[in-house]
């Protein structure tokens, strides 16, 4: 139920992103949406409490959720964003992601992963894909623009979380940005 909750706030989030995300001032951050997919992707496979098939699970029906929104290939951020909960999984099972700049910098480097990813599937399986330096480009400016949102969409989860804590002490442990 948890994983489903968390699935079905970060779809939300990414529909609402989608849809007013265009109307930001600067062009050159028009292009340039947050990776709350990846974000949530990164959250379930770190925050996994028993095996990682759920949250693994979880992150390909929200993949295929964002490819709908997104109009990418389907099956294109279904297959990152499993990916991107593995590599989250296996970077560190227990990492501590507290604080405002860990939790910037672990986005970050989430979004980084997650925009690789991506390019290599692409290539992978011969999409289409805009020239080398323009995907560089696009892939550290989504990095840049998900370090930014990454504390709130984190804040969030672990209020999620929180509400689905069985003690007390679950639920501190949860706000704190620990993990279970």
């Amino acid at each position: 139920m948890r994983t489903a909750t968390l699935v079905i706030v970060a779809y939300l989030v990414c529909v609402i992103l989608a849809a007013v995300w265009r109307l930001v001032p600067i062009d050159i951050l028009r292009d340039a949406t947050p990776e709350v997919g990846a974000l949530t992707a990164a959250y379930l496979g770190l925050t996994a409490r028993r095996g990682v098939a759920p949250a693994v699970g979880g992150s390909v029906v929200l993949g295929y959720l964002v490819d709908l929104i997104s109009g990418q290939p389907p099956g294109l951020m279904a297959l990152v964003l499993g990916l991107t909960g593995l590599v989250a999984r296996a970077v560190q099972q227990r990492l501590l992601v507290r604080g405002a700049a860990l939790t910037m910098a672990f986005s970050a480097f989430v979004a980084l992963v997650a925009g690789v990813l991506a390019l290599l599937v692409r290539t992978t399986y011969h999409i289409p894909t805009a020239a080398f330096a323009l995907e560089l480009q696009h892939i550290a400016l989504v990095t840049v623009t998900t370090a930014i949102a990454g504390p709130l969409v984190w804040r969030i989860f672990r209020r999620i979380d929180a509400a689905f804590a069985r003690t007390h002490r679950e639920r501190d442990a949860a706000l704190e940005g620990l993990a279970p």
